[in-house]
């Protein structure tokens, strides 16, 4: 992990010094022992702020769409001969990379305009297992040896399995090295347990429908509508959300129990296709809503009918962004 680190900071610093990248984005220690946070470099010299460990949890994709297109934006009264392109450097793990897939899919930016630091990833402890696993005691210091964190809190000393305490996002990772990059640092890092990828779904499947929805319900009754999950999905990228749309209004304001339903019912049915299971948005979602297991459901339908992963490769299209002859439109038929 420090090896892996010292190359990130190695690369990101003749990056800036050759001026290949405008801008880097990459993880710093946070405030807390137990978060790292993003952030955003533009000197050689800040490369020494960047770390990489089990902290490093957000999709850091988000970051690089929205630095290329506040480039654009402030160049909209520039003359077209004279605009320039803003090129971001990132860090970034198999999930992110795949979110940068669905962003040149989508035209969001060129190719040209992001350099891909890819880096080997083990999995990132989830806060909320964390916690749990010292009984809400506060962490105060958080060591990672080997396979262990080591923590100390106002209840005492802690050796915690890391595995134990994993973002339910790793645990079946199938893409946990990078599938694009400019520049791979470290030795690609083991599978997790694809074999094991929907599990929770095919269960969750197997249930009456009147449990499915009471889960759904028992969920979305959590939900405070902060927008946690929207502000850091790197595929909700719109100018204005549909919930802020006032002409036509779609969505009321407030919690109302079928607001929040719509909100995240059409939140999630934007996301078919298009979620690479990263876990950003059960991370920072302040509630504990269990959102992952409904996006989950739709990547599986994704795979089951069309035989695609979100964001696995530049050459192969979102399931709603092409058409195959050979697609046997069942639904139509047997719905």
């Amino acid at each position: 992990m420090e090896n892996i680190e010292k190359q990130v900071r190695e690369e990101a610093r003749k990056l800036l010094s050759e001026k290949k990248v405008d801008a880097l984005v990459g993880y710093e220690q946070g405030t807390l022992p137990y978060q790292a946070a993003p952030c955003i470099i533009t000197e050689p010299e800040e490369a020494d702020r960047l770390v990489w460990n089990p902290f490093c949890s957000v999709n850091l994709a988000k970051y690089v769409h929205d630095l290329i297109f506040q480039h654009r934006q402030s160049q909209t009264r520039t003359k077209p001969e004279d605009r320039t392109k803003k090129v971001v450097g990132i860090v970034a793990r198999g999930c992110t990379t795949r979110s940068i897939v669905i962003h040149l899919q989508e035209r969001q930016y060129e190719r040209d305009e992001v350099v891909i630091i890819g880096v080997p990833c083990t999995g990132y402890i989830a806060k909320r297992k964390l916690f749990r696993a010292l009984d809400g005691a506060e962490p105060l210091s958080c060591v990672v040896e080997g396979d262990t964190l080591k923590v100390e809190s106002a209840a005492g000393s802690k050796s915690i399995p890391i595995k134990e305490i994993l973002s339910d996002s790793c645990l079946t990772c199938r893409y946990n090295n990078p599938v694009i990059s400019d520049i791979n640092v470290g030795e690609p890092a083991p599978p997790m347990n694809p074999d094991g990828e929907y599990d929770d779904v095919d269960a969750f499947e197997n249930l009456p429908t009147d449990e499915r929805w009471a889960y759904f319900t028992k969920e979305m009754d959590k939900c405070i509508r902060c927008y946690a999950c929207r502000n850091t999905c790197p595929s909700c990228y719109c100018k204005v959300c549909f919930v802020e749309q006032s002409q036509p209004r779609w969505v009321g304001v407030s919690v109302d129990e079928s607001d929040t339903q719509v909100f995240q019912i059409m939140r999630i049915f934007h996301q078919a296709g298009r979620c690479v299971d990263c876990g950003s948005c059960v991370e920072v979602c302040p509630m504990g809503v269990d959102l992952r297991k409904f996006l989950k459901k739709l990547d599986k339908d994704g795979f089951d009918l069309f035989e695609h992963r979100a964001g696995e490769s530049l050459e192969d299209p979102p399931p709603l962004g092409a058409f195959s002859t050979y697609d046997k439109e069942d639904f139509i038929f047997e719905p």
